[in-house]
């Protein structure tokens, strides 16, 4: 690729120059690509000028993309894009403002989990506008014997939302989806441990953010337990604060990493467009919970 790699935390997260994601890859190159991804966990295409065709042909490289529910912000030339930014056009949104402000892993809600999360940066606010990565691997590793023996073959019940925060306009609560959109979200279950699909690598998974209880236990106890455990995941020494440039392709591995987005000023504009991709595979497809109670408690 000729890329020019710099390293951006201890442990994890890698910024390329010199490549030009507009162009099609060879499969020498996508290949030599998604393993400097999968090795970096979080990297960033430094300047790249992007159609929206272009930028879904590149994604789509790495699996099938998957329109986000919420539809009313999709981009209008492709709804696998959608338009974060806190803009308006004649006093209306024009893309979602304050998308996940909240440790969480994307799409851990779905049946089919999400590989990778792109954000393609088009305008950079003066101030903040960053996104905290928190890495999984190493918060694994950092548990007691204890608790990994515990854990080991408990399994996360998830449905969309912020375990944190009930009030739906709340700024750091998920972003409120319709009747129809919520009808279209089932429960799911996903392992607190999961192997990486690729490496093979163990990683707390999604224990912050959408996981709202755990099978078989009851549910004061559950959220106990994945509380203590999204403590952990997010402490200081696991966290990388990612700042924006424009044309920035950030794409990171949903797998292996919980992020947050922070707030930013309204009045101070921000726009990215988003493309999230699932696992390729239908052997990972996660369990639809059939029944709308868990661990004794009604959703």
């Amino acid at each position: 690729m000729n890329a020019s790699l710099e390293s951006l935390a201890p442990g994890f997260g890698l910024a390329a120059s010199g490549v030009d994601c507009s162009r099609a890859l060879s499969d020498a190159e996508f290949a030599e690509l998604e393993r400097t991804f999968f090795q970096a966990q979080v990297l960033v295409l430094r300047a790249q000028s992007l159609t929206p065709a272009q930028y879904v042909a590149f994604a789509r490289r790495f699996g099938p993309p998957e329109p986000h529910v919420i539809d009313q912000f999709h981009h209008p030339d492709d709804p696998n894009i959608l338009i974060l930014s806190n803009r308006k056009r004649d006093g209306e949104p024009v893309g979602l403002a304050d998308a996940g402000t909240y440790f969480h892993t994307d799409y851990s809600y779905l049946q089919v989990p999400a590989r990778a999360t792109m954000l393609y940066s088009i305008e950079v606010p003066k101030a903040g506008g960053n996104t905290l990565f928190a890495n999984q691997y190493a918060a694994y590793d950092g548990l007691s014997e204890t608790m990994k023996k515990r854990i080991e073959s408990l399994v996360g019940i998830h449905h969309y939302g912020n375990r944190k925060v009930a009030d739906e306009m709340s700024r750091v609560a998920a972003s409120p989806l319709t009747e129809e959109q919520k009808a279209k979200m089932p429960l799911i279950t996903h392992p607190l441990v999961r192997p990486h699909p690729v490496t093979g690598r163990k990683a707390l998974y999604a224990v912050s953010g959408s996981s709202y209880g755990i099978v078989g236990m009851p549910e004061d106890e559950a959220v106990a337990l994945l509380d203590e455990l999204a403590l952990h995941a997010t402490q200081p020494k696991y966290v990388y604060s990612l700042s924006y440039q424009v044309g920035d392709l950030v794409i990171w591995d949903n797998a292996s990493l919980l992020h947050s987005a922070t707030l930013t000023d309204p009045d101070d504009p921000r726009t990215l467009w988003r493309i999230t991709v699932k696992e390729p595979s239908s052997a990972l497809d996660a369990l639809v919970v059939l029944a709308p109670t868990f661990a004794g408690g009604k959703m």
